[in-house]
């Protein structure tokens, strides 16, 4: 592996994946180092205003996220890996580059002008930079030969304007097969999971969850691979189904693959147990 990072950027790892998903946030930082990008987090981070916020105010969203955007240093690319947050963070700062009433409340409120030149990355952007058959043949992986559903949820290329041209959709599929992973089609790749209905309505959302698990299971799935942790965790605590397929997030496939060492951590909190099937294909000790 690299002996310094080849990367630095800041990172926001948002709410889900500083508590909720927290392994996901393990598993991230280190496939992470493992490809010589260090994710340096911002300091007294807050909320991105996603989820209950700006669904009540407006305005209070729009500045919680404008916060996060004045404690990134410049010169860095400040990233983050929930497609939520990003598209907060994307869309205060589209609003503020066109909006000079915006940016004198910003610089009155956050004590510091707003820099238009900051990058607010999708973690997937990152990762295309990435030159992963290069690290995967200098240092060796873990194969992992496993069939998965993967599941990118509503947020990741909403909304079109602020996408910047990119599309992440098929490069789970791109990137997983390169570590021995093979992809199945099926119909819910993009369907929403609920995620922000999942306390207030979960009569709505619990169906629709199943839909989604049930479509991975009759796809022949072994299981499903997230982009979204807060999918990731919407989908295991609603799903009521018998048996259903576990989950990962991508970052833990990652991680696995580059033969991580902490995994055994991160599998035991999930609410649908993947350690059996990992141990049935030889990816974990019995």
């Amino acid at each position: 592996m690299p002996a310094a990072p080849a990367i630095d950027v800041s990172y926001f790892p948002g709410c889900s994946l500083a508590t909720t998903a927290k392994e996901n946030n393990q598993s991230l930082v280190e496939c992470c180092r493992k490809m010589g990008i260090q994710l340096i987090e911002l300091e007294d981070w807050n909320c991105c205003g996603s989820s209950s916020a700006h669904s009540i105010n407006h305005q209070i969203a729009f500045d919680l996220a404008c916060r996060n955007l004045s404690l990134a240093p410049p010169g860095r690319a400040l990233v983050t890996a929930c497609p939520s947050c990003t598209l907060r963070l994307k869309h205060a700062q589209h609003r503020l580059k066109n909006d000079p009433a915006a940016q004198e409340r910003y610089s009155r409120m956050w004590g510091r002008p707003f820099d238009p030149g900051l990058r607010v990355r999708q973690f997937f952007g990152l990762l295309e930079e990435v030159d992963l058959e290069r690290l995967l043949a200098v240092n060796g992986h873990v194969r992992i030969d496993l069939s998965f559903a993967p599941y990118y949820g509503c947020m990741l290329n909403r909304p079109y304007a602020l996408r910047s041209g990119s599309n992440y959709y098929g490069i789970m599929e791109k990137t997983l097969a390169k570590l021995g992973l093979q992809a199945l089609n099926w119909g819910h790749a993009s369907q929403c999971c609920g995620t922000f209905l999942t306390v207030a309505r979960p009569d709505i959302v619990t169906p629709k969850v199943n839909l989604i698990m049930q479509g991975a299971a009759e796809s022949g799935a072994e299981c499903i691979v997230t982009a979204c942790a807060m999918c990731h965790m919407n989908l295991e605590v609603r799903c009521t189904l018998k048996n259903p397929v576990p989950i990962f997030h991508f970052s833990e496939i990652l991680s696995l693959a580059f033969g991580t060492s902490h995994h055994k951590d991160w599998f035991g909190r999930h609410l649908i147990d993947p350690r059996p099937l990992l141990k049935s294909r030889g990816l974990m000790a019995s």
